[in-house]
């Protein structure tokens, strides 16, 4: 019983002493998503911040597929001793209702650390699509329903999500098709094998710029900063549209509370720099800090609000 006893004093002394020198070796930011996507492209810039601040290496681990499902059990399966992280977004809260066979529950095996940022979706079409406003498309697709396709990067991800919402709002027939990572959507689509796709602003703004796409519309509830003529959803047709994309990090449950604070409080300070905050506000991604408790009570509001959403617009898997 002393043993015993004398056991969990030392490693509750030991927990705090292992969060003071961590990190001391190579720490991993699991990407469920492919390269080049949102969640790719802020992992590697907080990465990058972390590695500076924390005077070791942060590893992006790429691991896209079955819409996140696979990279995201991979980061809850890891030792929760502070070295593999994961860059979480919507898409997960989504797939709580979604995908019923899921290998981890996110609330369960994983906890919240720290939000990074959130941006509007855009939607756009490739250029020989002849609809050039938001109602012509829906006119285009009522017209011949079940042609025209939107891509995704998976199930579950904001932009099936957004397509799946954007169909039930507009009484539209449109053929889902999923790929294993964002980039992946935006060459087929860009490329004219799939007509439309949501895409995150920050990473599809470039592309409209260069007549790669045409964008129909945005999807929050007032006009992208850095898209401002361009209508939103709600105003251009679909009245009371709203979809976006958030990210953040978590890391597998039973990671030392220490860490977990010492990870909030440095990526806080990172989303707050005012070089952070303008290069972002110039690709249309708005910062968010909320300390490890808020920032879980957010992600299970966000599951609620999802169940609801795909409940009453009878979304279901393909």
């Amino acid at each position: 019983m002393r043993r015993a006893i004398l056991g969990l004093l030392l490693a509750a002394i030991a927990t705090p002493a292992a969060a003071q020198s961590w990190p001391t070796k190579p720490v991993r930011i699991v990407v469920p998503f492919g390269a080049g996507g949102p969640a790719d492209v802020y992992a590697r810039i907080i990465g990058n911040e972390l590695g500076e601040a924390l005077k070791q290496q942060f590893i992006i681990d790429n691991r896209p597929g079955a819409g996140a499902l696979i990279g995201t059990d991979i980061a809850a399966k890891a030792a929760p001793d502070g070295y593999t992280l994961l860059m979480m977004s919507n898409t997960h809260t989504t797939n709580e209702t979604l995908l019923a066979n899921r290998p981890y529950v996110l609330l369960r095996d994983l906890v919240p650390v720290a939000p990074v940022n959130s941006s509007d979706l855009v939607m756009v079409v490739h250029p020989s699509i002849q609809a050039k406003t938001l109602a012509e498309f829906i006119a285009l697709a009522k017209k011949e329903p079940g042609k025209l396709a939107y891509a995704s990067s998976g199930p579950g991800t904001p932009y099936h999500m957004a397509g799946e919402l954007f169909k039930s709002m507009s009484g539209t027939d449109l053929l889902h098709v999923p790929h294993k990572g964002s980039g992946e959507a935006r060459s087929a689509v860009m490329g004219g094998h799939v007509q439309m796709m949501f895409d995150a602003v920050t990473a599809m703004k470039g592309n409209i710029e260069a007549g790669q796409v045409r964008a129909l519309a945005t999807t929050g509830t007032a006009r992208s900063g850095v898209l401002p003529d361009v209508p939103t959803a709600s105003e251009a047709g679909v009245p009371g549209y709203e979809a976006t994309i958030w990210l953040g990090i978590m890391a597998p449950a039973g990671t030392p509370k220490e860490i977990v604070e010492r990870l909030n409080q440095e990526i806080a300070r990172i989303v707050a720099k005012p070089s952070i905050k303008e290069a972002w506000a110039r690709q249309g991604a708005v910062p968010m800090a909320m300390s490890p408790a808020e920032f879980g009570a957010f992600m299970k509001s966000d599951i609620d609000k999802w169940a609801g959403v795909i409940q009453r617009a009878g979304i279901k898997m393909q």
